[in-house]
């Protein structure tokens, strides 16, 4: 059964702060459109802040506790509480877990998805992470229930995170500054949902690299 331990999965999460520093000007360019055009600039805070504190030697359990703390505490926006309790809740999931396989890792991301899902009142269709998070989760979800390996369980929800992000050009923005604009906020991404990609994304990639 493939699986990656607990203990030294702490650089997952420096991987995926790497590629929210490298796409900071770009999220905040696509948040420009619609919203603050602050996106980028606060999640590369946040997170490049968090892998700096983060011991990448250490759990992943760990290293989603400080970036949860990280994001609640240290930047600005809407997206701070939302990412922050995503991983807080994560990290409470995978706890003392030791071996990190399909059944655990599925676990931790719906508990990070619900736990957003508790703070906000977004749905699916909203043109929010929301359009992204749940379709990627449901994915993987039921990848394992057709059998699937872990890695084919991730690219299936690296996948369903890409068209999920990509819904969002053709929404109504129902929430936030962007549902200020209505009608005109169709015809471009969502950038909580470019950015839930990102990481979902390079949660797949990174693990994937590290099964055994």
């Amino acid at each position: 059964m493939q699986s990656i331990s607990n203990t030294g999965a702490g650089v997952i999460i420096q991987d995926i702060a790497a590629v929210i520093v490298e796409n900071k000007a770009h999220l905040s360019e696509i948040d420009g459109k619609i919203g603050d055009g602050d996106h980028g600039v606060n999640m590369a805070k946040g997170f490049g802040r968090a892998a700096d504190r983060l011991d990448p030697l250490g759990t992943l359990t760990d290293a989603l506790g400080v970036l949860s703390d990280v994001l609640m505490g240290e930047i600005g926006g809407s997206m701070g509480p939302l990412y922050g309790m995503t991983f807080a809740d994560m990290a409470d999931d995978l706890g003392t877990t030791e071996t990190i396989d399909a059944v655990a890792f599925a676990s931790m991301i719906r508990a990070g998805l619900e736990g957003v899902q508790d703070i906000g009142a977004a749905k699916v269709g909203d043109k929010t992470m929301i359009d992204t998070f749940v379709p990627a989760v449901d994915a993987f979800d039921a990848a394992i229930s057709q059998g699937k390996s872990f890695s084919e369980a991730l690219a299936a929800m690296k996948i369903a995170a890409e068209i999920g992000r990509d819904s969002t050009v053709d929404l109504v923005a129902k929430l936030g500054r962007a549902a200020r604009l209505g009608e005109r906020s169709r015809g471009t991404l969502d950038a909580g949902a470019v950015s839930c990609c990102i990481i979902l994304s390079t949660f797949a990639d990174s693990i994937t690299a590290r099964l055994s």
